[in-house]
């Protein structure tokens, strides 16, 4: 620490030599300009303070800081004389960079030379205002990168606002796109589900129930369809211009007070019969026009796309009505032409006949099903069932021609398996693609046994008259029609009075995903179950077995069933031993001995009674 210098301030020119000695002293110390005159004006305010007060005592003192030599310079001012106010005196610190020493470099050479004092003044203003030029400067580079950072932001601002506003209708736009793309789901959806309820039926009248229910009250207010070949619906009433239009130029017409604008569809005049709503009539046209669908609303437009939408179902509904209306067609002629098959079934002396035919439920209840029933020259009588794979004209048309070649083979007398083999060898000719299963069962007048032959035909059941029920299950031969040489062979089974043939088609017993079994099983229970008022009633006993077999389920196929009972024979009250063994010897004369045990029993069963037909 230099010695501190003390001097006593009285007058104006003690201070202004005290102030010249302070700058002298902080400038070499090297105080920095700025600094160091805010240390010397602070100063010299206050030494001229003191001066209106009566005086002052001023104290420099120089104090090293640190060890880089580094100081400060502290100005303590007194006034003169001293006072009691409990105040401190007035202080000021200026660092230094130094170098601080004993001895202050320069420090000797301070005089009180006011002129020097004047000019170094006007050097540490000189550097002052330097020092402000400088700082003017940066400022105003300051200033102008302030004002270039103010556009950046304002510019920034700006970006950011046009990206809000495009985020804002970017999100909008897709908004509106789900939105679109939503209702687009709906109509396709909408379409899928209504082409299938309108596809899904061959009733034209229930395509064109299910049109309102589908529609209304979504799509329209009012559903008129108008089919021009349904004589009921012609008397429904007057047809609006716009269908008629539609009807004649075959393409939807739009009647509304305002333009619809909707595409491919002309505009018309507000219709009569909805002044103040929009109709839409769209053809319904296929490779012809079937009829007119007509959409009435109230109050609301029809929508572009809704409108689309409802232009495409119009179309997939007249594909639809087509199929319905082709199919009822060919189904008339397929029932006309199954009717033309059936037989009349003959009466012969001992044996009654009871048939029953049963179209398929599905596709064109038509198929290759047959029954037959004719007697031959020698008083036998022929009971023939079959089967011809596939459905279809084809189908029915080869039954017709097998049925037809079978009585002609017949006239010539052969045996049932002499028969299929002609049979068999004319469809392997005929039709080399197609095949038949067919059963032949001849009946002789008083005769206890009836010969059969099968070819792939499913066996024949027989009841015998004590109501046990046995199944023809000889093994049957080949189908007809199999590209094979094939000779089928002859059977015989005991038929005594008061038994029962049951012959049948596949469709009778044969269930997807079960076969063939469990249904001649259910067909052997309930022909057991009949009782006898069933058996003297073979049209009651068709029905009985046909009721828990096929009424109550969908049918694939067509079902055939023919009877066939032979009388139970009657005997008079009166008949005694003698006649019962006499009649034994004559039955087992036929045969044998089994054949007499059945006969004998079922005699005692009917109880003496005779039937005659």
């Amino acid at each position: 620490m230099i010695t501190p210098e003390v001097r006593k301030i009285t007058s104006a020119a003690e201070a202004a030599r005290a102030r010249i000695f302070a700058a002298r002293l902080t400038a070499a110390l090297g105080a920095p300009e700025v600094e160091r005159a805010r240390f010397l004006t602070e100063l010299t305010a206050r030494l001229r303070q003191s001066l209106g007060q009566g005086g002052a005592e001023l104290t420099l003192t120089v104090r090293r800081t640190g060890p880089d030599r580094a100081g400060h310079v502290r100005a303590v001012v007194r006034p003169t004389p001293p006072t009691h106010d409990p105040m401190p005196p007035w202080q000021l610190t200026l660092a230094c960079p130094g170098p601080v020493t004993e001895n202050v470099p320069g420090l000797a050479a301070l005089d009180d030379n006011p002129v020097e004092a004047v000019l170094s003044a006007d050097e540490e203003t000189a550097a002052i205002l330097a020092r402000l030029d400088e700082t003017e400067r940066l400022l105003g580079v300051h200033r102008e990168e302030l004002h270039q950072t103010n556009q950046g932001v304002f510019a920034l601002h700006a970006e950011l606002d046009a990206a809000v506003l495009t985020q804002r209708e970017l999100l909008e736009a897709e908004r509106t796109a789900r939105g679109e793309a939503e209702k687009a789901r709906r109509l396709l959806t909408f379409l899928a589900d209504a082409s299938a309820a309108v596809t899904a039926s061959l009733d034209h009248r229930d395509i064109l129930r299910r049109l309102p229910e589908l529609l209304v009250p979504e799509y329209a207010s009012h559903v008129d369809v108008w089919i021009f070949d349904d004589e009921q619906a012609a008397g429904n009433g007057a047809h609006s211009a716009a269908a008629v239009a539609a009807a004649r130029t075959d393409r939807p017409h739009h009647a509304a007070p305002y333009p619809g604008e909707l595409p491919g569809i002309d505009d018309l005049p507000p219709s009569a019969l909805n002044p103040t709503g929009p109709v839409l009539s769209i053809p319904l046209t296929v490779r012809r026009s079937l009829g007119v669908l007509t959409l009435t609303r109230y109050g609301d437009r029809f929508d572009a796309d809704t409108s689309v939408m409802l232009v495409e179902l119009a179309r997939r509904t007249a594909i639809a009505l087509d199929h319905a209306l082709r199919y009822e067609q060919h189904r008339e002629t397929a029932e006309a032409l199954q009717r033309a098959q059936l037989t009349d079934l003959p009466t012969a002396d001992g044996l009654r006949l009871a048939a029953r035919y049963l179209p398929a439920t599905r596709g064109l209840n038509i198929g290759g099903d047959w029954y037959d029933a004719f007697p031959q020259p020698d008083g036998s009588l022929l009971t023939v069932i079959g089967d011809v794979t596939g459905h279809g004209l084809n189908a029915a048309v080869i039954m017709g021609q097998l049925r037809t070649a079978l009585r002609v083979y017949a006239v010539e007398n052969d045996s049932p398996a002499q028969i299929l083999t002609r049979l068999h060898r004319m469809l392997r000719h005929l039709q080399p693609n197609l095949y038949a299963t067919a059963m032949i069962a001849r009946f002789r007048p008083g005769d206890p046994q009836v010969a059969w032959a099968a070819a792939g035909h499913p066996p024949a059941v027989v009841r015998a008259p004590d109501g046990s029920v046995r199944v023809l299950d000889t093994k049957p031969g080949l189908m007809l029609g199999v590209p094979l040489p094939y000779a089928y062979e002859d059977h015989t089974a005991e038929l005594p009075p008061g038994s029962m043939l049951v012959l049948y088609t596949d469709g009778l017993v044969e269930r997807r995903a079960h076969g063939l079994d469990p249904g001649i099983e259910l067909l052997s229970r309930t022909l057991a179950a009949l009782s006898e008022s069933d058996l003297e009633d073979l049209e009651t006993c068709a029905e009985s077995l046909l009721k828990p077999l096929v009424h109550d389920s969908e049918r694939d196929d067509d079902v055939c069933l023919l009877l066939c009972r032979t009388t139970p024979q009657a005997m008079p009250d009166t008949v005694g031993n003698e006649s019962l063994q006499r009649l034994a010897v004559v039955l087992s004369d036929r045969s044998g001995s089994s054949l007499h045990r059945d006969s004998v029993e079922a005699t005692r069963g009917e109880g003496g009674r005779r039937e005659c037909l």
